[in-house]
């Protein structure tokens, strides 16, 4: 007999072993399946296999009623459902119940983008004669200019950056590796840091490879990215409310709106998908309008 807690764990090697997820993805699926099995055993359902089509729009319909947002619904169903597929490619089941769930509608939420200037004013609050201030400045600057996630801006280690060629090595999701041009300002930062300050501080062995690094040696954490964003936000004067995120945001908007190409940009991303990439184009109407004048042929 197959118990939740056992396919929960088989599910979640598979996700760890099978699709080299990072920990955190790993659990932020165990957390929304737990939602499952409890209700499930709430409702006298003890194994997985056991479950049909009409427990699982029975659960959909509870997960609507517990008032959480829409985008939060889609997520936890799109965790049961890649649960199920596993169960069937686990031989467990015969056929997903949950390939016919009907997921709600979530729209697109168009990501907070700061402007150029904002970023400047971002990166002019540190204080580059500290060690904490060169760092911040290296960090936003290689954010920016390459597009990171934050997990792949605090695990940037220094033989990923090939300075003479102008690029970095990037570990994305799945350990995928992909190459990111960086710009002459970025790198300047990094290696005034680097040579400056880093280089003359005691590191732990795990770290040695580290780019940035506190004072004591230590790797940063997500966390520790968020609160200096925020705090710089704060000392430029902008209420916007600002995450890692918000630099990757903009670094893909302004590269579209001065006419990147779309694929490129996916590229530098890292995005599987090109239509996760497209949610950056919400360009002003004066951008589109000009595009339209220039490019369309009933427009010369």
């Amino acid at each position: 007999m197959l118990t939740w807690e056992d396919a929960l764990l088989g599910f979640m090697a598979h996700l760890k072993l099978e699709k080299s997820l990072s920990d955190n993805s790993v659990q932020a699926y165990r957390r929304d399946l737990f939602k499952l099995q409890q209700w499930a055993l709430g409702n006298e359902i003890f194994q997985p296999t056991r479950i049909d089509k009409k427990q699982l729009q029975d659960f959909s319909a509870h997960i609507a009623d517990t008032g959480v947002k829409a985008t939060t619904q889609a997520r936890v169903l799109s965790g049961v459902r890649a649960f199920f597929r596993y169960l069937a490619l686990d031989d467990q089941i015969e056929q997903s119940p949950a390939d016919f769930l009907v997921f709600p509608k979530t729209g697109r939420t168009l990501p907070a983008v700061l402007s150029p200037d904002e970023i400047d004013a971002m990166i002019g609050s540190f204080d580059r004669s500290t060690f904490e201030g060169e760092r911040n400045v290296a960090m936003f600057e290689t954010i920016y200019s390459c597009g990171l996630r934050v997990s792949e801006l605090v695990n940037l280690g220094l033989t990923q950056i090939h300075r003479n060629e102008g690029y970095i090595q990037v570990i994305g999701k799945g350990n995928k590796e992909r190459l990111v041009p960086i710009s002459e300002r970025a790198l300047k930062h990094i290696f005034l840091f680097v040579e400056h300050y880093r280089n003359g501080i005691t590191v732990e062995s795990k770290h040695r490879n580290t780019v940035f690094l506190s004072a004591k040696g230590r790797g940063l954490s997500r966390q520790m990215v968020f609160f200096l964003m925020r705090k710089s936000a704060m000392a430029a004067g902008i209420s916007k409310t600002i995450s890692p995120h918000t630099f990757r945001h903009s670094f893909a908007t302004h590269l579209i709106e001065a006419g990147a190409d779309l694929r490129a940009v996916q590229e530098m991303l890292g995005h599987e998908s090109i239509t996760t990439t497209e949610i950056y184009t919400h360009l002003d109407r004066g951008y589109l309008a000009k595009t339209l004048e220039s490019f369309h042929p009933r427009s010369k």
